[in-house]
C-alpha cells in the first residue's frame, strides 16, 4: 500500500511540475475586425514570429484570438474584455479593432497591424515613437504605383472607380490620398461608398458606365464582399484591380500589394521587443517595404481585357 501511495504522490508531483512548465509566462491577446485572407495571414504571421522567438502557445505563451465579425460594437466589447484580462500585449489587426483597443487602455502595450494610416486613425500622434502605449506596423499602399499598374492593365483608362467604407478612417484616408494621386496621374476618381458589407455589390454596380476600371483598396468591407465586386466586373466587362494580392485568387485582374503574412511577421517582431521589455512608446510606427505583383490572366479575359506578356512576366505570382 505504502509503495503505491509514494508512487501516486510522485506521479502527482510530476504532473504538478509539468503543469508549472506549461504555465504561460507571457500573455498575448490578439483581435481582428473581421476574418478574411489578408487579416488571417497577418494573424498567422504574428503567431509564427512569436514561435520563432521562443514564445509558443500552450508552453510559455497564453495566446488568445477573437474576431469582431465586422462589427465595431463587438470590437469595443472584445477590447474591454482584453483590458480586463491585463495581458502583456494586445495586438489589434485593422483600424476599427485598433481604435477600439486604444480607446480602452492607456497603459497595456498595444501593437497594431494592417492599419493604413495610424495618424489619421488617431492611434498615434505622429509616425515617430509615440511616447504612449501604442506602436505597430502599417499596410500603407503605394498609391502612385497602383495607378501605374492600372495604366498597364487598362492602357486607355481615364476614370478610376473606387469602392470604400465611409465609416473606416483608413479607407477615407486612402480616398483623400487617391484624389491627389489620380489628379497627378492625369486620371479622374469616381467614388462609390459602401457603409456595410451588404452595400458593396450596389456600390460596384453604381460604377458601371461611370468608370473604366474598379480599384479595390485595402478596405475590410470591400475585401469581405469581394466576390460581389468580381461578379459586377465580369458582367459589365469592367476590370478590377486591387491593393490586396489575396484579391487576385478571388477574381481581381491584378494587385500590387503587401504580403500580409510578412506584415504579420514584421508585427510579431515588434511584439517580441515589447515582451522582452521595450516600451511601445519608444518604437516608431513601421511600414512594410515588400510589395508583390500578382496577376490573374483568366480573370482578365472574363472582365473583357487581356494582360500584356510583359506585365505577366514581371509578376511574382500568376494565378492559373
Amino acid at each position: 500500500m505504502q509503495h503505491s501511495f509514494v508512487r501516486g504522490s510522485l506521479a502527482a508531483l510530476a504532473l504538478a511540475f509539468a503543469g508549472a512548465a506549461l504555465a504561460a509566462d507571457k500573455t498575448v491577446a490578439l483581435t481582428a475586425i473581421v476574418e478574411h485572407p489578408a487579416l488571417d495571414a497577418a494573424r498567422d504571421g504574428v503567431k509564427d514570429e512569436l514561435k520563432a522567438a521562443g514564445y509558443e502557445a500552450g508552453k510559455n505563451l497564453k495566446f488568445e484570438y477573437q474576431s469582431a465579425q465586422g462589427n465595431t460594437g463587438t470590437a469595443a466589447q472584445i477590447a474591454r474584455k482584453y483590458v480586463g484580462q491585463k495581458p502583456d500585449v494586445i495586438v489589434a489587426i485593422a483600424t476599427p479593432s485598433a481604435q477600439a483597443v486604444v480607446s480602452a487602455t492607456k497603459t497595456i502595450p498595444v501593437v497594431y497591424s494592417a492599419v493604413t494610416d495610424p495618424v489619421a486613425a488617431k492611434l498615434v500622434k505622429t509616425w515617430d515613437a509615440s511616447g504612449s502605449n501604442v506602436t505597430g506596423v502599417s499596410d500603407l499602399s503605394p498609391l502612385a504605383k497602383h495607378l501605374e499598374l492600372i495604366k498597364k492593365v487598362v492602357p486607355g483608362a481615364k476614370r478610376v472607380g473606387v469602392i470604400y467604407s465611409p465609416g473606416e478612417a483608413n479607407s477615407v484616408a486612402i480616398v483623400e490620398a487617391l484624389k491627389k494621386a489620380t489628379a497627378e496621374a492625369g486620371l479622374s476618381l469616381v467614388e462609390a461608398a459602401a457603409p456595410r458589407t451588404v452595400d458593396v455589390a450596389g456600390a460596384a454596380q453604381s460604377l458601371v458606365g461611370k468608370a473604366d476600371v474598379i480599384y479595390a483598396p485595402t478596405d475590410n468591407n470591400v475585401m469581405s464582399a469581394l466576390e460581389a465586386v468580381v461578379k459586377v466586373a465580369q458582367q459589365a466587362k469592367l476590370p478590377l484591380v486591387a491593393a490586396d494580392t489575396e484579391a487576385v485568387k478571388r477574381g481581381a485582374v491584378a494587385a500590387l500589394g503587401l504580403n500580409y503574412y510578412d506584415l504579420g511577421r514584421q508585427t510579431g517582431k515588434v511584439v517580441v521587443r515589447v515582451l522582452k521589455g521595450e516600451a511601445p512608446g519608444t518604437i516608431p510606427s513601421q511600414v512594410s517595404q515588400t510589395f508583390e505583383l500578382h496577376v490573374n490572366p483568366a480573370a482578365a479575359q472574363k472582365q473583357g481585357i487581356s494582360l500584356s506578356d510583359e506585365l505577366v512576366k514581371t509578376a511574382k505570382v500568376v494565378v492559373k
